[in-house]
């Protein structure tokens, strides 16, 4: 398990983790007008965006793109591992690789964390600290937990 900085030529590789894993998880917490949402906000665009601060990175296992993640100042902005690699320490070794970068300049790590991932949250020592919401197309509200944890 290898957790790289991503590059531009890893932009279709993160888009495929990207909605690979909202398509195939989110229905289950979530309508389809909230997957569609999230679909549409991690377009090309917003992932060269991420790619191009130099905060966004990709996990391969023997090669493959399995998982990737990113960052913006202390706040974690996404972490994504497909389905098939889930329960296997992916996504601990991502948010680990994030967590280190954020120490080198911030104490808190904060996030906004989707129903799914709450609990893996809540296990690395994140807190909630408020809820976010967000107004979607047919009266649909998306709710989340934004969470933080002291890192030193």
């Amino acid at each position: 398990m290898e957790y790289i900085k991503a590059t531009l030529n890893m932009a279709d590789e993160i888009i495929k983790v990207l909605h690979t894993t909202i398509r195939e998880i989110y229905p289950k917490y979530y309508p389809n007008e909230v997957v569609d949402f999230f679909c549409r906000h991690h377009n090309r665009e917003h992932i060269v965006q991420g790619i191009k601060t130099g905060n966004m990175g990709m996990l391969c296992c023997d090669g493959i793109a399995v998982g990737t993640g990113c960052y913006d100042g202390n706040h974690i902005t996404g972490v994504y591992v497909l389905p098939s690699y889930q329960g296997q320490g992916c996504g601990s070794h991502i948010i680990n690789c994030l967590e280190a970068q954020i120490a080198k300049k911030h104490d808190t790590a904060v996030l906004d964390a989707s129903l799914p991932a709450v609990c893996i949250y809540e296990h690395r020592g994140y807190k909630t600290t408020g809820h976010g919401v967000y107004r979607l197309v047919n009266d649909v509200v998306l709710v989340y937990e934004i969470m933080e944890k002291k890192l030193r």
